[in-house]
C-alpha cells in the first residue's frame, strides 16, 4: 500500500439521515445536561439564563450557514483543518487539527464516558461497591474502569465500518431526541413545577463585570453548542455534499436550537433559581422537584445512554482529521491508514480511543471547561473569515442566505466571547493559547519528516 492514499479511499455512503444525525448527536453531550446550574449561580437570573442559550443558538447556526457553504466547496474528511490548509496556509490547519486532537475530540469522549459513568451509577450505587478494598477507593477505581470500558466498546463499533457505526449512531440519537422531548412535554404536562420561577432570582447588573460574566457564560454555552459544524468533519463520506451537507448542518442545528431552549425552560419550571444555583445534575434536580426521587433514577439511566450518542459522534469525527492531516504528512504516517475490509482510519481510530483514555485516567476534566471552551472557539471564527477567501476566489458551490452579514455575526460573536472568557477566566484561557503555540514547532517537525 503507497504511503499517501487515494482520495477515494474513504467512500461516500452517508446521505442526508445518518449525518443529520451526527450533527445532533454531536451537539447534545454532556453540556447541556451539566452547565445550566452553573450558569445560574454567576448569573442569578432565570431569564437571562433562557436569552443567552437562544443568543449562543444564533451565534451557531450562524457558523452552520457558514459551513455549508464552506463544506459544499470544499466537501473533504476533516472540518477547519481542510477549510484552513486549502484557503489560507497548511500551518493554520495544522494548529486546528493540533487542537481537535487534544481538546475538540478526545477530550469530549473522556467526558461523555465519565459522565455515562456519573449517571448511570447515580442510579445504581451498588454499582460502586465490590467489598474488597476502600468504599472510596472502590468508588473512584470503578468509575474510571466503566468510563474506559465504554470507550474501548464504541472504538470497536467504530472499527467495523462507518455504515455499522453509523446505524448504532441513528437509534442512539433517536432515543436521545426522543427523550429530551418526552421529558419536555411530560414535565409541563404532569409535573408539579411553578412558572413563578422565571420571575424570581436577583437582578443582573450590566457593567464591565457583568459583561465579563457573560462573555464566559456565552463560552460555556457555545461549548454545548459545540458540533454545529460536525458533518464537515466527514465530508469524504457524504453522498451528494453539495445538497446535503448544508441541510445536515442547517437542520441539526435547528433541532438542537430547539431541544436546549426546551430543556432550560424544563428546568427552570422544576426549580427555582435559588435552588439551581452551582448544581451540576440540573436534570435530577428538576424531576425530582417535578415528579419524585425514584423517577430521578429512571432519568439518570436514561441521561446516561443518551450521552453515548455524544460519545459515539466524536469517535466517528475526531479520527477523519487525523486521518486528513497524515494524508497532507502533517501528522503521524500510521494516521493515514485505511481498513482495506471496512473502509475506516482504523489506527486513528485507536489513537484516540488512547488518548481520550488517558484523559479518563489523569482526572482533570472539572477544570477544564473554559479552557476547552476558549480552544474551541479559536478556528471555527478563522474558518468562517474563508468563506469571504471563497467568494474572492469565485469557487462557492453553494451560496449561504444573508452573505456578508451571517459571517459578519459569527466573527464579532466569537472575537467578544474569547476576548470577554479571557478577562473573566485568564489562566485556563492562556492555558489553551499555550496549547496553540505548542502545535507551532510541531508543524515544522512534521513537514520536516514529510519533506525529507
Amino acid at each position: 500500500m503507497p504511503d499517501k492514499l487515494p482520495e477515494n479511499s474513504l467512500e461516500r455512503k452517508l446521505g442526508l439521515f445518518p449525518v443529520t444525525n451526527i450533527v445532533v448527536a454531536n451537539m447534545i453531550g454532556a453540556g447541556i445536561f451539566v452547565t445550566s446550574g452553573l450558569l445560574m449561580e454567576d448569573l442569578g437570573n432565570p431569564l437571562l439564563l433562557m436569552a443567552l442559550w437562544i443568543v449562543g443558538g444564533l451565534i451557531a447556526l450562524c457558523g452552520a450557514l457558514c459551513y455549508s457553504e464552506l463544506g459544499a466547496a470544499i466537501p473533504q474528511a476533516g472540518g477547519e483543518y481542510i477549510f484552513l490548509s486549502r484557503l489560507f496556509n497548511p500551518l493554520f490547519g495544522f494548529l486546528s487539527g493540533w487542537v481537535s486532537f487534544f481538546v475538540g475530540f478526545s477530550a469530549p469522549v473522556a467526558a461523555s464516558a465519565i459522565g455515562f459513568t456519573e449517571y448511570l451509577t447515580r442510579a445504581f450505587p451498588q454499582l460502586l461497591s465490590l467489598g474488597i478494598f476502600g468504599e472510596d477507593f472502590e468508588a473512584m477505581a470503578l468509575k474510571k474502569f466503566y468510563s474506559i470500558l465504554v470507550i474501548l466498546v464504541f472504538t470497536l463499533v467504530h472499527l467495523r465500518g462507518i455504515i455499522f457505526g453509523t446505524r448504532v449512531q441513528n437509534l442512539l440519537t433517536l432515543l436521545k431526541v426522543g427523550l429530551i422531548a418526552g421529558l419536555i412535554l411530560i414535565g409541563f404536562s404532569f409535573g408539579k413545577g411553578n412558572f413563578d420561577h422565571f420571575s424570581q432570582g436577583k437582578e443582573f447588573i450590566f457593567d464591565f463585570g457583568g459583561w465579563k460574566v457573560i462573555g464566559l457564560s456565552l463560552m460555556w454555552i457555545m461549548f454545548a453548542y459545540s458540533g454545529w459544524n460536525a458533518s464537515a468533519y466527514i465530508g469524504s463520506e457524504i453522498k451528494n455534499p453539495k445538497k446535503n451537507l448544508p441541510l445536515s448542518l442547517i437542520l441539526g442545528t435547528g433541532i438542537v436550537i430547539l431541544l436546549y431552549f426546551g430543556l432550560n425552560l424544563f428546568y427552570v419550571y422544576g426549580a427555582s433559581p435559588e435552588e439551581m444555583s452551582g448544581v451540576i445534575s440540573i436534570g435530577g434536580l428538576a424531576v425530582r422537584n417535578l415528579f419524585s426521587k425514584s423517577f430521578e433514577s429512571f432519568l439518570s439511566v436514561l441521561i446516561s445512554f443518551a450521552l453515548l450518542s455524544s460519545l459515539s459522534a466524536f469517535i466517528i469525527l475526531g479520527p477523519r482529521v487525523y486521518y486528513s492531516m497524515a494524508k497532507d504528512g502533517y501528522f503521524f504516517k500510521f494516521a493515514s491508514k485505511v481498513n482495506s475490509v471496512y473502509r475506516v482510519p482504523s489506527k486513528s481510530i485507536l489513537l484516540q480511543c488512547v488518548i481520550a483514555i488517558v484523559i479518563v485516567l489523569s482526572g482533570t476534566l472539572d477544570k477544564i471547561l473554559t479552557y476547552m471552551g476558549f480552544s474551541l472557539g479559536i478556528f471555527p471564527i478563522l474558518a468562517v473569515i474563508g468563506v469571504f477567501k471563497l467568494r474572492s476566489l469565485n469557487k462557492s458551490e453553494y451560496k449561504m442566505l444573508g452573505y456578508p452579514v451571517i459571517p459578519i455575526i459569527y466573527i464579532l460573536a466569537g472575537v467578544s466571547i474569547l476576548t470577554l472568557g479571557f478577562l473573566e477566566g485568564p489562566i485556563p484561557s492562556l492555558i489553551a493559547i499555550l496549547t496553540v503555540l505548542a502545535g507551532i514547532p510541531a508543524y515544522y517537525i512534521f513537514k520536516r519528516i514529510n519533506e525529507k
